[in-house]
């Protein structure tokens, strides 16, 4: 063996004189090989101070045991939504204990989409988590057909097949509409997710059922869409204040659109809760940071990617069949309601 090289699998074979895959078999404790194989490899090993690796135990099992975490947003955003980062908490946590690698890949254009071909079709890993999933997205049905085991956070639509992890999105905005409702708040406007995804549509029919429920007419004038960012909720409640001064509480789909929401209430010398109450959807660490403390909707958002992660790693190492969970919410109530 040249210099200080790490000895391969390669270098173990010929130094036993069997093939690759007769040692992948010894490393992986297979019984197809012959004793005298198995002691010339077994020796070679010793000999060279071998290390098996995830490549040597993939010849036969098929595994590269690595699974892409597909999230097709920028960086910017990947590191100032908490969403994320609690997403990959949990998804990295529950795959340690599996000995499984995460590779993160952001997809923001054609070429790291076609990155992301490249290694499902080269098998570099042996599923994808994939995070942020809109109607019309093409990745799901991709993934789908190159028979890659995929499992969603969210889901495209109520029909989806894919196996996916979900937060109760219309039970929890039910819920937050309902508190608000119960406080005496009459004029409830909400700042929607992109209605492009589920996530987004079923906050919004949450909302709408709630004032259903206690035969209060929706109003559709007070409904502004965001994309989840502070600055979308902030142009959200402007827009809102202008159509509808006479508004008394908001329901904001996610943490940081109320975060912004909040801030332009304060630009209109609005008090919070006393003039206009507002609720947000996910219970991140914001929410108890804000002035005056966000009431929101708890999502188990750790869960969800410990769950993700179980869920993928049934599929590839024990064949499950396709799940298809949802998480409940909780409404937690702070000052701002």
């Amino acid at each position: 063996m040249a210099g200080n090289r790490r000895p391969t699998i390669k270098t173990v074979a010929a130094r036993a004189g069997v093939g690759r895959t007769t040692v992948s078999r010894v490393v992986n404790g297979s019984d197809l090989v012959s004793a005298d194989a198995r002691s010339r490899v077994l020796a070679a090993i010793k000999e060279l101070n071998y290390v098996p690796n995830s490549v040597a135990r993939g010849l036969v099992t098929n595994r590269t045991d690595a699974v892409a975490l597909v999230i097709p947003e920028s960086e910017s955003r990947l590191g100032s939504e908490p969403f994320f980062a609690a997403l990959i908490r949990g998804v990295s946590g529950a795959l340690a204990e599996t000995r499984t690698q995460l590779q993160l890949m952001l997809v923001r254009d054609q070429a790291e989409r076609d990155q992301l071909t490249e290694s499902v079709a080269t098998r570099r890993v042996d599923g994808v988590l994939l995070v942020s999933v809109h109607s019309e997205d093409r990745l799901p049905g991709m993934l789908e057909e190159m028979g890659l085991p995929t499992v969603l956070a969210g889901r495209r639509d109520a029909g989806e097949q894919l196996s996916y992890v979900n937060s109760d999105n219309a039970g929890g905005a039910a819920e937050a509409v309902r508190h608000l409702l119960g406080s005496g708040r009459t004029r409830i406007a909400t700042i929607t997710g992109p209605q492009d995804m589920d996530v987004g549509r079923s906050r919004l029919a949450g909302w709408r059922a709630a004032h259903e429920e206690a035969g209060v007419p929706a109003d559709e004038l007070l409904v502004e869409t965001g994309d989840f960012t502070e600055e979308s909720g902030s142009r959200a409640m402007r827009l809102l204040l202008e159509r509808a001064p006479d508004l008394d509480a908001v329901f904001a789909a996610s943490d940081l659109m109320a975060v912004g929401a909040l801030a332009e209430l304060r630009r209109h010398k609005r008090q919070v809760p006393g003039d206009v109450a507002v609720v947000g959807f996910e219970d991140s660490v914001l929410a108890r940071h804000t002035d005056p403390p966000l009431t929101t909707v708890r999502q188990p958002v750790e869960e969800l990617g410990r769950t993700m992660a179980r869920i993928l790693t049934d599929i590839t190492r024990h064949g499950a069949p396709r799940q298809q969970l949802t998480l409940p919410t909780e409404l937690v109530v702070r000052e701002s309601s």
